[in-house]
């Protein structure tokens, strides 16, 4: 099955950033002059998904503002590199907005996309994770890994040293036929203690989800007040249908003021 949306969770209040972020939604700070928000669009674009869901919240109409058409701008402007990329976004993808009012976590920021998504399988894009690749982004290597497995939901790992296991949702399984970056997942945990985590693989902001997923959410329980998307792919996992893909490529944590200073540091060399 295609892919055919993309969900991005951008309801967050960025908290890290403030006070910046009382006006501008963190997923617009830019990082080499252009938002966190396109380059995660970008990239579902590139990956062959041109129609795309934003959970958004109050305070957030600038992330919408950003995609609309008509903005007058003088033709010297226009023409300029980085609104014609903007217009490529604009041109080729749609979007629909979903507000999410009560912030309960990310799996239920996900669930709120099942009246769009219905039957079909999607991607999930966390903005705070600026990934780069040369070659192929991030989500599309895992396209290609879905079109090998479609009824498979996919999610994007590294391995971290053990002090930041607990940072992460950590995942549990073996390598599939002696691949040496595709898991088959047993469990995931959601920010384990360092003495309970079951590896150093721990899940970053890149899913591609059946609409299975919807159920799953629907069992699961609040923990800390929230619904974690963990709980429900650790339920998938133990029904055989999570693999984990070791990605090729480099994150950016800018969800962090450190990870996003290097994000800046990276891509600003990148242009030179």
């Amino acid at each position: 099955m295609a892919v055919d949306y993309c969900v991005f969770p951008v309801a967050g209040y960025g908290t890290r950033f403030l006070p910046v972020t009382k006006s501008i939604p963190k997923e617009m700070l830019p990082v080499c002059s252009i938002p966190l928000i396109q380059y995660a669009v970008e990239e579902a674009l590139n990956s062959g998904i041109r129609s795309n869901i934003m959970i958004i919240s109050s305070g957030k109409e600038a992330i919408k503002h950003y995609f609309e058409e008509g903005l007058n701008l003088p033709s010297k402007i226009s023409g300029h590199t980085s609104i014609l990329r903007l217009n490529k976004i604009i041109n080729e993808c749609n979007f629909k907005y979903i507000q999410q009012k009560e912030m309960l976590g990310l799996g239920h920021a996900i669930s709120l996309s099942s009246s769009l998504i219905k039957n079909s399988n999607f991607a999930v894009i966390l903005p705070d994770d600026l990934c780069y690749n040369e070659d192929s982004s991030i989500l599309s290597q895992m396209t290609t890994i879905h079109n090998a497995y479609p009824e498979m939901c996919i999610v994007a790992v590294e391995e971290v040293i053990i002090e930041e296991v607990s940072n992460y949702g950590i995942i549990q399984g073996d390598f599939i036929n002696g691949s040496n970056n595709l898991i088959q997942v047993s469990s995931l945990v959601e920010k384990p203690k360092i003495e309970d985590a079951p590896s150093k693989f721990a899940v970053i902001g890149r899913y591609i989800l059946t609409h299975k997923i919807f159920n799953y959410i629907n069992l699961s329980e609040l923990s800390h007040n929230e619904i974690q998307i963990t709980d429900a792919l650790n339920l998938m996992a133990k029904d055989g249908k999570v693999i984990a893909y070791k990605y090729s490529g480099r994150r950016f944590d800018c969800g962090k003021n450190k990870g996003y200073l290097e994000a800046n540091n990276f891509f600003t060399r990148l242009v030179q």
